[in-house]
């Protein structure tokens, strides 16, 4: 399955009005990485970068003005995201914009179903958050001491460590191999798991406002109740 890690970055908040102005994506092929990237700077044409998103990203008006318009990139883009699932942390805002730039070309939006929010996957996984891409980084410890401004191909390279964490792509191993030990292939079918053996354990990725939240809601379930017995083995 290929899927296509990208960020955006843009004049605006407003995609009615404002114009993304960097799109930056990695390819992934069944979770791993391939080397393939895209990544292009836009020229939004009439439309200035708002003084808020300058702060953010850094990208002038002024650097913009030789790059290409979006219509100018629009068949690089769509060719390099054929087939592929379309996945952004808070997706809405980026496929927002997107879809805002097909639309005024006269092109057919990318529909949900080809969509993965990593915003979404991170809430569910961890409901306390924080949820940030700079909070999961440092949740996953993922290095992203040189982010001093957002960029949409470094920011793609970051989230696409982040979401191989968040869909457990490093815990675990996948062979075709008998769980016996005897050397025999397994059916096709048939996919064997294989945990490592990690020589030292991880630190506990819970921080100390998720565990005092944890140990509160025990304490009200009474003193039979089977959450009791984890948390005073602690």
């Amino acid at each position: 399955m290929r899927e296509i890690i990208f960020d955006t970055e843009t004049t605006g908040l407003d995609n009615k009005q404002d114009r993304v102005i960097e799109i930056g994506g990695i390819e992934l092929d069944d979770h791993f990485p391939t080397g393939r990237t895209f990544h292009v700077y836009i020229n939004p044409g009439d439309r200035q970068v708002h003084p808020d998103a300058l702060a953010v990203h850094g990208i002038t008006d002024e650097f913009l003005k030789d790059k290409p318009s979006f219509a100018g990139i629009v068949d690089e883009l769509i060719g390099f995201f054929a087939d592929a699932r379309w996945v952004a942390h808070n997706a809405t805002f980026d496929m927002g914009f997107i879809n805002a730039e097909f639309a005024r070309l006269g092109l057919p939006p990318v529909t949900n179903d080809m969509v993965t929010d990593t915003l979404a996957l991170a809430r569910r996984k961890h409901p306390m958050g924080p949820n940030s891409l700079d909070a999961l980084c440092r949740r996953y410890g993922v290095d992203n001491s040189h982010r001093t401004k957002h960029g949409a191909l470094l920011d793609s390279e970051l989230l696409a460590e982040v979401y191989i964490e968040l869909i457990g792509g490093r815990q675990t191993t996948f062979g075709l191999q008998s769980g016996d030990g005897g050397g025999q292939a397994a059916d096709a079918d048939e996919v064997i798991v294989v945990a490592g053996q990690r020589p030292h354990p991880l630190a506990s990725r819970l921080t100390q406002q998720e565990s005092d939240a944890h140990a509160a809601l025990v304490a009200t379930m009474g003193e039979k109740a089977i959450w009791g017995k984890y948390a005073s083995s602690k």
